[in-house]
């Protein structure tokens, strides 16, 4: 027979090889997946950076930007981000070559051209549109109001008859002397 010192500390080996593999099929950390480490001229370019990956969407993500996206084609964009900028491009140009490479959804405030009028002319159309609604609704309630009045007068005399007959019967209750 086995010592039980044996089969524990059997046990405990078997027990930490498992462990040690689980830990190792985790997958790595996503947050390190997407820090670029880039080495800026100055700070102004620096800068200019951080703002344009915050500024761009990324093309594959919904609504990411390139700053917080994981995915291959927003570090694609980063690295050519970066190399434009120490190519000394204006942001014009950098706003140009994305937007030609990779259309206005790159932008989260696209130019103002003629295939994206509907997207800025849109909203203000719906407003307009909007007030025009509530002043047609009102000017129908002002319209119809005189007539209502007569109406209210009617429903007036109505509740005043039922309450008097309500009022009736409920002094014929309570005094049952009949």
């Amino acid at each position: 027979m086995s010592d039980p010192r044996s089969l524990q500390l059997t046990r405990q080996m078997f027990t930490g090889f498992w462990l040690l593999l689980c830990l190792s099929l985790l997958p790595g950390s996503p947050v390190a997946a997407s820090i670029d480490v880039h080495e800026f001229k100055d700070e102004v370019t620096r800068q200019r950076y951080l703002a344009f990956t915050e500024e761009m969407r990324c093309p594959k993500c919904q609504n990411q930007n390139l700053a917080g996206s994981d995915s291959p084609i927003a570090a694609d964009l980063r690295r050519e981000l970066y190399e434009l900028l120490q190519d000394g491009k204006s942001d014009k140009e950098i706003v140009d070559f994305m937007v030609a490479r990779y259309g206005d959804y790159v932008l989260y405030r696209p130019q103002v051209k003629t295939n994206t009028l509907l997207l800025w002319g849109l909203p203000s159309l719906l407003l307009i549109l909007g007030l025009v609604m509530v002043g047609l609704t009102l000017r129908q309630r002002r319209r119809a109001q005189p007539g209502s009045a007569d109406l209210a007068q009617a429903e007036e005399a109505r509740l005043q008859k039922l309450l008097a007959a309500a009022a009736e019967r409920a002094k014929h209750t309570n005094n049952p002397q009949r």
